[in-house]
C-alpha cells in the first residue's frame, strides 16, 4: 500500500518503535518520524543522567514514555514518569527532562 502525500508516494510500513533509535552512552539522541505545519513526531532515546535544561515552548507536546524512567519537571513541579505512561508539557510553561535510568520517549507537538 502506498499514500500519496503532495506528489510524493510514500510505502506505508509497520515499524517497532524500540528498533527505531538505540542509546549512546553519554548521548541524548533523537530522530524525527514525522513533521509538517501541524506539529512533529519525534522519538528521543537519553542515556542515565542526561537530561534537556529548563526551557519553554509555544506549543502544548505529550510525552509517551516507551522505555525506562525520567524526571520532568514542569514549572516547578516535578514527576516521574515511566514506561507506558504519558505527561503533557503545556505551551508556554518551563519545563525540563532528566533521565533516571537510560529512557526513551516518543514527544508529540501540536502547532495547531
Amino acid at each position: 500500500m502506498t499514500i500519496q502525500d503532495h506528489n510524493v508516494v510514500k510505502p506505508v510500513e509497520v515499524k517497532q518503535l524500540v528498533d527505531l533509535l538505540q542509546y549512546q552512552d553519554g548521548s541524548i539522541v533523537s530522530h524525527v518520524l514525522l513533521k509538517n505545519k501541524g506539529g512533529s513526531v519525534t522519538l528521543f532515546a537519553f542515556d542515565k543522567d542526561e537530561g534537556l535544561s529548563e526551557h519553554t515552548a509555544p506549543f502544548d507536546a505529550l510525552v509517551v514514555v516507551n522505555d525506562g524512567e525520567a524526571d520532568i519537571e514542569i514549572a516547578g513541579e516535578s514527576f516521574r514518569v515511566r514506561q507506558g505512561e504519558t505527561i503533557v508539557l503545556p505551551a508556554n510553561r518551563p519545563h525540563a527532562v532528566k533521565a533516571a535510568t537510560k529512557f526513551k520517549m516518543l514527544l508529540i507537538m501540536i502547532r495547531e
